[in-house]
């Protein structure tokens, strides 16, 4: 009898062990709690391991095939150690043109050089291809090789006449060397080939401004109409007026653009600057203030307006708007440090 009542008591504890540890028993709601929480705890890891492998998979993969190596490249911060993977690409049989111009483009920055002679073998495999020179143009003009520059540009026009490609790049590349009228005649030539094309015309238009050609530009700006939103071809056209020094005409254009598209910011910053320049301070900050509203991403309405402030005199005002810039743009330091200078 002893014996059978010993062995009760020995099953309660091992299916009960809060007997033997002294402990309360768990309660259901609790330890299914817990049990979620490990789940979710496990279900984490999980998937941060299955991450982490895919990221890792190319690296232990036997790289045998040019796209493995670009994809190692891409994700790797800069020329230097893109290079090891990307320059043996010359040598790889199965290297397509493509490939090597994306190689070449992943070095463009930092190892110009290298990606000159991976833009020349894609050329020695593809001697037609439009791409590989205007790729070469522009990996000649960071080198600094003008005639190198005007051989694949030349090149491409060659091979491609009716692509308005090689007459863009050049224009691109004289406007930031300073010949405005240079890249002026290359975007005519590139608007002739692409009369439909809104934007080209839209730059066409601008550089013909800048190269104090007016009418032409007005000329061009009024062939877009229909093509161009009117409100942002009001601002165009205001623009032109506002090179050759006519701000009242310019203002004029600019208001009737707010009115077209009150969202519009630029049109709204534009009117701002041109009210300055007409002596209206208080009309001018009330449209850069809108136009900030309207473009919270863009620090121009704020750094105009505090520019303005400071030329007005009025320093307090100043450093209300600077410490507005600093609140919202703090990586822009250069910016406010040249249009907001508080003396």
């Amino acid at each position: 009898m002893e014996g059978r009542l010993a062995e009760r008591e020995r099953e309660k504890r091992v299916d009960n062990p809060s007997l033997t540890t002294g402990a309360a028993p768990e309660a259901p709601s609790e330890g299914r709690r817990r049990r979620g929480l490990d789940h979710g705890l496990r279900g984490a890891l999980v998937v941060s391991g299955v991450a982490l492998l895919i990221h890792l998979i190319p690296l232990f993969l036997p790289r045998n095939m040019p796209e493995q190596e670009l994809a190692i490249a891409r994700v790797l911060p800069n020329a230097e150690q893109r290079a090891p993977f990307l320059l043996p690409l010359r040598e790889h049989p199965k290297a397509t043109p493509a490939e090597l111009r994306e190689a070449a483009e992943l070095l463009l920055e930092g190892a110009p050089a290298e990606a000159r002679e991976l833009a020349q073998e894609a050329e020695r495999r593809d001697p037609n291809a439009v791409e590989t020179q205007l790729l070469l143009a522009r990996i000649c003009d960071v080198e600094r090789m003008d005639r190198c520059v005007s051989s694949a540009l030349e090149r491409a026009a060659r091979l491609a006449p009716a692509d308005a490609r090689p007459d863009l790049l050049r224009a691109e590349l004289q406007e930031k060397d300073g010949d405005v009228a240079g890249a002026a005649k290359s975007l005519g030539r590139a608007h002739g080939k692409t009369p439909a094309d809104p934007l080209v015309g839209l730059r066409y238009a601008r550089l013909l401004s800048a190269a104090k050609r007016g009418d032409e530009a007005r000329r061009v700006l009024h062939s877009l109409e229909g093509q161009v939103p009117r409100a942002r071809l009001l601002v165009e056209q205001g623009r032109v007026w506002t090179a050759e020094g006519r701000d009242a005409e310019a203002a004029k254009l600019f208001q009737k653009a707010t009115e077209e598209d009150p969202k519009l910011a630029i049109a709204f910053f534009e009117l701002g600057l041109a009210w300055h320049r007409l002596g209206n301070a208080e009309v001018a900050e009330e449209a850069l203030r809108q136009a900030d509203k309207l473009d919270l991403e863009s620090p121009k309405a704020l750094a105009a307006m505090c520019a303005m402030q400071l030329e007005e005199g009025r320093i307090s005002d100043a450093r209300l708007t600077r410490m507005d810039l600093e609140r919202r743009f703090s990586g822009r330091e250069e910016l406010i440090r040249q249009s907001c200078s508080i003396p």
